[in-house]
């Protein structure tokens, strides 16, 4: 799991607003990111919000929030109603931000490689290859999946050794939806991350 926050959370934070093209969307954020923490990691891991706010003033304006929310619920998302589907997304994003921000504090510009594009640009959707050193020395493949906006190009999914996030929360969801309801989701949420919201 911690594998997975680190390299996961790498992707949620490898985003720039202004970039002219995917590849450029990936080098740009990991730069920025870089800057960031540069010399407060300590800090950052001693205060929560003021890690969750660094996280957020670079992922919020580039992740596509929406887009990925309807992924992750599915057919759950034709059913829903409006303010179901504005509190889905907001609680969905704050939980997976919230999550995974302990990864960003393992983040190293130098173990990540961006491989050859191989998309169009021309599409509505694409994806940048990369690969992640660990520890160890094992080099993770990761895909980073984004659509075209008229604001320019945005993440909504990452895959990690061919599994993604997305279809990972959508399964969890699903479950838990056809179990509970999707009011009780929204609910788990909102209190996972109201909980977590704290330093």
């Amino acid at each position: 799991m911690r594998k997975l926050a680190v390299i996961l959370t790498l992707g949620l934070a490898a985003l720039s607003a202004h970039a002219a093209s995917p590849v450029d969307v990936i080098n740009g954020a990991m730069q920025e990111l870089s800057d960031k923490l540069d010399g407060r990691k300590d800090e950052l891991q001693a205060d929560k919000k003021a890690l969750y706010e660094l996280i957020d003033g670079i992922l919020l304006p580039r992740f596509d929030r929406k887009y990925a929310a309807q992924l992750v619920l599915g057919r759950y998302w034709r059913t829903a109603s409006d303010a179901q589907r504005a509190r889905f997304i907001e609680a969905f994003y704050q939980t997976l931000l919230q999550r995974y921000a302990d990864g960003v504090l393992d983040f190293e510009q130098d173990r990540i490689e961006v491989l050859p594009y191989r998309g169009d640009d021309s599409e509505k959707r694409t994806s940048v290859r990369t690969t992640v050193r660990l520890d160890d020395g094992t080099e993770v493949p990761v895909n980073y999946s984004l659509v075209k906006r008229d604001s320019g190009w945005k993440l909504f999914d990452v895959t990690i050794e061919g599994i993604s996030y997305v279809r990972n929360f959508r399964a969890e969801m699903n479950s838990e939806i056809g179990a509970k309801g999707l009011d009780a989701v929204i609910a788990r949420l909102e209190s996972e991350a109201s909980g977590k919201s704290g330093t």
